[in-house]
């Protein structure tokens, strides 16, 4: 069992971030904020897949009008999921000219290396964290290596430049974003903010540097922490990186909040990166949020591509369903489905699993074997239309026979 790194607990809307709570999945929309319909609409479709607190960008004052009636749209839909304003540059004007968008939000995440220069940066900071304490909403103090306040760190090289350290700048850099952050949350304290009131996090878009980062920082702060990367990339190449650098921290017992900030497709679709969020944590046995399908990869037994498409289809369906399971059955999220393309390792793979199907794996007419908790159930024979739909009917009784009405 992973034992979690104890933290205080923060409150965004009526979602407990931190100290035992589980962790959660956080999503941000790529809409323009200012077009509040289709805003509403993905915050709901992210929602809806399972994001639990859902990020806009508040960046012009046409963004920063449009969030209460993003916030009233996303109600009237019935989506509860906290709204949360992520700002950058002019926060500490938007958030004071437009006092309702301040009110409708349910987190603020502020940059502290690029709310101003100077001087007006600590004015700037105080003005947003006076918001926020006034209207006891929580703030995500989030650190960016790309973003970094440079006047900390042209102060450290020249520190390690004068007394001959022999520091690299990667090392100093990933020091100063934990300097930062710990250095601004301590400012946000004297400024009024409480411990059940900051997140903070320090995003870097390489992964042994995210790792080394959140190690140094859980050692020297107890408030929540956010996991991410910037940027983790598109396709494969993103979901690995989120994989490695999270899944290291999380198996440590540090992280209470994760986004997994993938580079969509044109077009493509935004719910991915909920979906690999949540397979991560599922991955790693610290929460479930959907049956889980396990298929062989396919190898030389199995030229025919039934099995493949068949996990696809099954797959498909258990995604599609479950909304309502997730409503109305308690538990169903543990389900575990097995569909395997062969004799191999199908019949023992299929029994382990709650439901299993094992194809026979060539292109012969496929007599697949049911197996229902350990237990051989059936043989299913015929098309692969006739079979998914013969084996969606098994996995429908099953979770009516087993789980129970909430």
């Amino acid at each position: 069992m992973i034992r979690r790194k104890k933290t205080h607990t923060v409150r965004v809307g009526q979602v407990p971030v931190g100290g035992c709570q589980p962790v959660v999945v956080q999503s941000m929309t790529n809409t323009d904020t200012a077009d509040a319909a289709g805003t509403a609409r993905q915050v709901i479709e992210l929602a809806e897949a399972g994001s639990e607190m859902v990020r806009v960008t508040v960046n012009t004052p046409a963004a920063a009008e449009a969030v209460p009636e993003i916030k009233r749209r996303m109600r009237e839909a019935g989506c509860g999921a906290p709204l949360i304003g992520d700002f950058h540059y002019n926060g500490h004007i938007l958030l004071t000219q437009f006092p309702e968008c301040a009110k409708a939000l349910d987190k603020y995440r502020i940059n502290p290396g690029n709310v101003g220069m100077g001087k007006s940066r600590d004015e700037h900071f105080a003005a947003i964290v006076g918001v926020a304490a006034k209207n006891r909403v929580p703030v995500r103090i989030g650190v960016n290596a790309g973003s970094l306040n440079q006047d900390l760190v042209t102060a450290k090289m020249e520190e390690n430049a004068r007394k001959n350290l022999g520091r690299s700048a990667e090392e100093i850099l990933n020091e100063c974003m934990v300097m930062s952050a710990v250095q601004s949350t301590e400012m946000a304290l004297d400024l009024g903010l409480t411990e059940e009131q900051i997140i903070i996090s320090c995003k870097i878009s390489n992964v042994p540097d995210l790792v080394g980062i959140y190690t140094d920082l859980s050692e020297k702060t107890d408030q929540p922490l956010h996991l991410g990367l910037t940027e983790a990339g598109m396709g494969v190449k993103g979901v690995v990186s989120s994989s490695a650098a999270l899944a290291v921290l999380l198996q440590a017992g540090i992280g209470d909040t994760i986004r997994v900030s993938l580079t969509p497709q044109p077009g493509g679709d935004r719910r991915e990166e909920v979906r690999v969020a949540q397979e991560i944590l599922q991955a790693l046995g610290i929460r479930a949020f959907a049956p889980s399908v396990t298929a062989c990869p396919g190898c030389g037994r199995t030229t025919s591509t039934v099995f493949q498409e068949l996990a696809e289809m099954v797959q498909g369906y258990i995604r599609d369903r479950m909304p309502e399971w997730k409503k109305t059955r308690a538990g169903v999220e543990s389900m575990k489905v097995a569909v395997m393309g062969c004799v191999v390792n199908g019949p023992g793979e299929s029994k382990a699993a709650n439901i299993g199907i094992s194809l026979p794996g060539t292109g012969e007419s496929p007599r697949a074997p049911i197996y229902i908790n350990g237990k051989k159930s059936v043989t299913l024979e015929g098309s692969q239309e006739k079979l998914a739909a013969d084996f969606q009917a098994i996995v429908e009784d099953y979770v009516e026979k087993t789980y129970a009405r909430k």
